[in-house]
This record gives structure tokens, C-alpha cells and sequence, in this order.
């Protein structure tokens, strides 16, 4: 199997119980954002990784297919990592499972990149239309700790990831305006990644570093043992149902649609 699509999805949360399972216009996220993947991408065979039993059960009947993983994995590349021992794909999609407006085309560019050649890739969108879309300042992304903060080096590719406000613009007093965006554009990271069979078992192995320890990004252990993460850049619209909030956010999203 050339690529597929991996969804690791955990039933325990800190910021909204039981997230998979909350309900929003009668079925569960995790329900809305399988169902959204298939019609973007049909494409491409997609599997959930679960760790609980209910998350299983609720997918079966909504015809998709999960696997069982330990639910001691403390992110969710090392669930698909084990995943991936079952369905055997030679390079792995991971859509979070609270990604309810992942896109094809934001599919599609990951499979570009990891057909290429690259090890690992990833996707973030530009500050200022991450922002416009959510309806929140650029001030309040880029000081917010739960929006995350990618740079990248000249070739497209990770140079760190941050939930501080990186860099730090000193000839502003370290604010976020147009001319500093020109400068060094900020990309605000979105939680989709590619990964070669290969190198998703080597991640998996590594164990979490340092970097990954301090910020809670996994993303960071790649970077901090020194391989290459390609970053493609998006401008579609990206909703993450992590609070409440943004559930109400995704909500009133789907009325608007109706």
C-alpha cells in the first residue's frame, strides 16, 4: 500500500472531556471529522488508530475501520506508529481527530511531499489569514500559547516550532505588525503530518526529547535529532475542536453551512 491516511484519536482530554465523543448536531467529533476526510479525500485508504473501545464500536457503525493501540502512547505519532505494524502503508497521512475542516487539497499536499523526498512533512498557514478566519487579532495568535508558531529556513523547511511568540521582533518591541511579517513570516502550524513507514517507526523509537518535553510539541523530536521536516504552506480554513469553544465555533460553522 503506497499511502494512507492514519487518524489517531484517544479518548481521554484534558481541555474538553472525552472530546472524541462530544456531541455536535447529533454526532460525536470524531464521527464529523471521519466523515469529512473520506469525502475530501476518497481516494485514500483511511484507518483510525483508538485506544478505548467506544471510540471503536462508534466507528464500526458509522463504516469505518479502527485499530486497537496501547493507551499509554503519549502522542499521537507513536499510536499510528503501532498502527502502521497492522496496516502497512509506505507513507502515513496523520489527520488529528479533532481536525473537522481538514481539506483535500490539504491532503493532497502532503502526499506530494512525502511521495518526494522527504523523510517527514508538515503544514502551517500564514499568521494573518489563520487569524481573519477565526475572527481573533494577530496580536492574540501570535501570544497565544495554544496557537503554535512555525518558522521555516529559506528551503521550506522547519527551523522550530514554539508556543511562545517566535521570533522576537526587537525593532517593534516584539510585536507582530505588517513589516515584520514581510520580514520573517510567521506560520501558525496546523496539526497534519506525513511521515515514511520507515522513518515513523525511527520517530516512534526516539522517544520524546527535551524540546518535545518542555513545549508538549511532538513535532520537536524530530527536530531536536536533527532530521528534516518539509512544511507546506495552506490558506484553507482550519478549525480545531480542542474547547468548548471551538466546539461552539465548529457548531455555529455548520449552521451557517445549512
Amino acid at each position: 500500500m503506497k499511502t494512507a491516511i492514519l487518524v489517531p484519536a484517544r479518548l481521554g482530554s484534558t481541555r474538553l472531556r472525552e472530546k472524541m465523543l462530544h456531541t455536535i448536531h447529533g454526532k460525536p467529533v470524531l464521527q464529523w471529522v471521519a466523515e469529512r476526510i473520506r469525502a475530501q479525500a476518497p481516494e485514500l485508504p483511511l484507518y483510525f488508530a483508538v485506544d478505548d473501545e467506544r471510540l471503536r464500536e462508534m466507528l464500526a457503525q458509522s463504516g469505518f475501520e479502527a485499530i486497537m493501540t496501547d493507551a499509554k502512547h503519549t502522542c499521537g505519532t507513536d499510536r499510528i506508529a503501532e498502527a502502521n505494524r497492522t496496516v502497512r502503508a509506505d507513507n502515513v497521512i496523520n489527520i488529528q481527530g479533532d481536525q473537522a475542516l481538514v481539506t483535500g487539497a490539504q491532503i493532497r499536499s502532503l502526499v506530494t511531499l512525502i511521495e518526494g523526498d522527504s523523510e517527514m512533512a508538515t503544514l502551517g498557514t500564514p499568521l494573518g489569514i489563520y487569524a481573519r478566519f477565526n475572527k481573533r487579532s494577530v496580536d492574540d495568535v501570535y501570544n497565544d500559547p495554544g496557537d503554535v508558531k512555525l518558522l521555516c529556513d529559506r528551503s521550506g523547511n522547519a527551523i522550530y516550532f514554539s508556543r511562545a511568540p517566535i521570533p522576537y521582533f526587537r525593532d517593534s518591541d516584539g510585536g507582530y505588525d505588517a513589516g515584520a511579517a514581510d520580514l520573517c513570516p510567521v506560520l501558525i502550524h496546523l496539526g497534519l503530518y506525513a511521515y515514511t513507514a520507515e522513518f515513523l517507526q525511527t520517530f516512534s523509537s526516539l522517544g520524546p526529547g527535551n524540546l518535545e518535553t518542555a513545549e508538549k510539541l511532538e513535532m520537536l523530536r524530530a527536530t531536536e535529532h536533527g532530521y528534516r521536516i518539509a512544511v507546506g504552506v495552506s490558506n484553507d480554513p482550519y478549525i480545531e475542536i480542542d474547547t468548548l469553544e471551538q466546539a461552539r465555533d465548529y457548531e455555529r460553522y455548520l449552521e451557517k453551512q445549512s
